[in-house]
């Protein structure tokens, strides 16, 4: 082991939170939390008291942004990182991130799980906190994994689709060894994604937290995934319904027209109801199709 890998083990180490083994209806992994920084995220800031549950399993309040780790008895290598939605008010770790987790954990693949910071809690990142986690935790997944994708769900969609095509900006400065590692990403997977905030888009919670109700078009179209999409950008993998009523249909279609555009490979599929936050789908409706098309998507070379 040289210098560098064990002083990234020591960091790793240092942000452990926890770990225990779990042995839930015959899947099987283990599941351990770490911090993603080893002392105060970059710019500090926050919100106090601790983190908020809601009804639905929603958390806010994200004082500490952290990665639960679920691996599976024989990993293979891949590692997925989850970002649940909740327009950048809250993160729907029950109804999305979780179960996205366990489904790819009976498959083989190591998850992890993103609590990201929320940039209405008192950032002084503000925007950029979120994004600042997700590279945190891809160089986290870089030391771990050969391989790494992204799964993210509505507003989780817009901030790991902003994270695969911003992976060469910097952030934030690095904090220790481990981010002297890349921020680049394998595959990148958008559920009912937030694509663009540019008008008429702009109604979207995601927006309005983001920039603000009144920014201006240069703003919006600096947080708009289309407008970074190059050739050198990673595949991309979109869903959404039809008659989504929160995020408006035509973000995946402009995503997959720049894609073509940039001849980035991009996998779509469309479903005529659905509505918006399925997750992995109903039982029985057309929008639970997905994820066995997302399981050969990630499979392929």
């Amino acid at each position: 082991m040289n210098r560098r890998q064990f002083l990234i083990g020591c960091v790793t180490a240092s942000m452990l939170l926890g770990i225990k083994p779990v042995f839930a209806a015959k899947l099987q992994y283990t599941e351990k939390t770490i911090r993603l920084w080893p002392g105060t995220p970059p710019g500090g800031g926050g919100p106090v008291g601790e983190m908020t549950l809601s009804m639905n399993g929603s958390v806010s309040n994200v004082r500490v942004p952290t990665l639960t780790i679920m691996t599976p008895p024989s990993p293979n290598g891949h590692g997925v990182l989850i970002a649940g939605g909740g327009g950048y008010k809250r993160i729907a770790i029950r109804l999305e991130s979780r179960p996205a987790a366990e489904w790819l954990v009976a498959r083989g693949y190591t998850a992890y799980i993103l609590t990201y910071r929320l940039p209405d809690e008192g950032w002084k990142a503000d925007a950029l906190a979120p994004l600042q986690d997700a590279q945190r935790a891809i160089r986290i997944m870089k030391q771990r994994e050969k391989k790494v994708s992204l799964l993210g769900f509505s507003s989780g969609g817009h901030l790991m689709g902003m994270a695969a095509v911003k992976s060469k900006f910097q952030s934030y400065e690095p904090q220790d060894e481990v981010d002297s590692l890349p921020a680049t990403v394998d595959k990148a997977a958008l559920i009912y994604p937030v694509i663009t905030i540019e008008k008429p888009y702009d109604t979207t919670s995601s927006h309005h937290v983001l920039v603000g109700r009144k920014a201006s078009d240069e703003k919006n179209a600096e947080w708009s995934i289309q407008n970074y999409v190059t050739p050198h950008s990673p595949p991309f993998f979109l869903v959404q319904a039809e008659n989504d009523p929160v995020v408006s249909p035509q973000n995946t279609l402009i995503m997959k027209e720049i894609c073509d555009r940039n001849h980035v490979p991009v996998t779509m599929y469309r479903y005529p109801k659905g509505g918006h936050g399925f997750a992995l789908g109903k039982p029985n409706t057309p929008a639970s199709e997905w994820p066995s098309h997302y399981e050969l998507w990630l499979q392929d070379k």
